[in-house]
């Protein structure tokens, strides 16, 4: 083999070792991107803050959970501001979000939580619900955004514990 051959094929293993870390570096800054917006709805709920937490869905985004489902950025703000959740902030509450487990498929991601949310009562903090959550994620023009988030309470039901399966193996939650 030449050293002219030996430079051509030094240069080609060297340019796929690069692109093959430039891959795994995107994947590991899309999973943090993911994990940093997932990890504001809390505090963001929780402040009041209507039009940043719907800031985290797309605009035709779906946060569909046992109590209510919304369709659009406007109907969540709407609940932010209702005066239902306005009252859980005023009585003190806290949703807590697990760290996510996240899986990237280029431009598609799916994640998974639990949340507990804790309000304040005459007796001290309680859990008023634990929910296992499935999100489905695209990036766009304004980065990472939920397309669909589904939460449903850990009570006993199958449909639970699936969407909690289904999301840690990065799968698209089973059909009701």
């Amino acid at each position: 083999m030449s050293t002219d051959q030996t430079a051509d094929q030094t240069a080609e293993q060297t340019a796929a070792r690069l692109a093959a870390l430039e891959q795994r570096l995107q994947v590991l800054e899309d999973e943090r991107e993911i994990v940093a917006l997932l990890s504001t709805y809390g505090a963001l709920a929780d402040s009041g803050s209507a039009e940043e937490v719907a800031a985290i869905w797309e605009p035709d985004g779906v946060y569909d959970n046992d109590e209510v489902s919304m369709v659009g950025r406007d109907q969540l703000v709407a609940m932010i501001n209702s005066g239902g959740h306005q009252g859980w902030i005023r009585g003190g509450c806290a949703h807590f979000n697990g760290p996510p487990a996240v899986t990237v498929h280029g431009d598609t991601a799916v994640a998974v939580t639990h949340s507990l949310m804790v309000v304040h009562t005459d007796d001290g903090f309680v859990v008023r619900r634990a929910t296992a959550n499935h999100w489905q994620l695209r990036r766009g023009a304004e980065g990472w955004r939920a397309t669909v988030r589904t939460g449903r309470l850990l009570d006993g039901r199958p449909e639970s514990p699936a969407l909690l399966a289904a999301g840690v193996r990065g799968q698209l939650p089973p059909r009701a």
